[in-house]
């Protein structure tokens, strides 16, 4: 059973360790740096992450894979799977940003991404981490030493390269009718502490999509599988073994 990893703003593929580390025994698991993350060069892009996706699956020789993706990752991964839902199995969106327009605008609501391109043009890229480390999203409710020490290594590692290059245009939301078409199972997941925003968005898809469940990770904010890994592992492990089954 292949499940492909897919991070999310500012951090890297090591954000899935504790995911990792506890699943590869009962299934395949993948992970990526994102293009302009981690070790990946190149500028970030969503449909370059789409391409990238496709060129993962080739290489390993993966006919289909169940995807999981957290945060601007959910995005990534919903993308994909509307784009080439052939070669997914199910979805996990985790923290998934406004993808029903709730907003009535494009892109994330919970920052400003011009007032953070200000910040790094102004005070430079440290500025923008000690700004960044302290919001919300990037906000860990527990107090275990290990994970707290893997998410500063991460943002300490953060290139910038998407708020020192040039602007791009946010992608648009997929909108209700796009999703409401959407046939694959798809796992919403919120940690208990997440932004209003994000905990509102949700629910939403969680309406909006056919075939979906949602769970709630107690203890956790925006990043779960930090905060509470031991609830996070079994709510999506039990999931991705039922789709397993039932695509057998």
């Amino acid at each position: 059973m292949p499940v492909v990893f897919v991070h999310g703003w500012t951090v890297d593929l090591d954000v899935w360790n504790p995911q990792a580390a506890a699943l590869r025994r009962s299934m395949r698991v993948i992970r990526l740096d994102r293009r302009g993350f981690g070790l990946s060069e190149g500028t970030p892009a969503l449909s370059a992450d789409c391409d990238d996706l496709n060129v993962l699956l080739d290489q390993f020789r993966i006919a289909r894979a169940s995807l999981v993706g957290t945060s601007q990752g959910a995005r990534v991964a919903l993308a994909f799977a509307l784009r080439l839902p052939e070669r997914v199995t199910s979805l996990v969106l985790d923290g998934p940003p406004d993808e029903i327009g709730l907003g009535g605008s494009a892109g994330d609501e919970d920052f400003s991404v011009g007032e953070l391109r200000e910040l790094v043009r102004t005070g430079g890229v440290e500025a923008f981490r000690r700004h960044w480390s302290d919001h919300p999203l990037m906000r860990l409710h527990s107090g275990d030493t290990e994970a707290r020490s893997l998410l500063e290594s991460m943002l300490a590692r953060y290139p910038a390269r998407d708020l020192l290059g040039p602007a791009s245009n946010p992608s648009p939301p997929t909108g209700a009718n796009t999703l409401a078409r959407f046939r694959k199972s798809v796992l919403i997941v919120n940690g208990q502490f997440d932004t209003p925003i994000r905990m509102e968005a949700g629910m939403q898809l969680s309406r909006v999509l056919p075939v979906a469940e949602r769970v709630v990770i107690p203890g956790a904010g925006h990043l779960p599988n930090l905060d509470n890994p031991g609830a996070y592992n079994e709510a999506i492990e039990s999931f991705l073994r039922r789709q397993s089954r039932a695509a057998a």
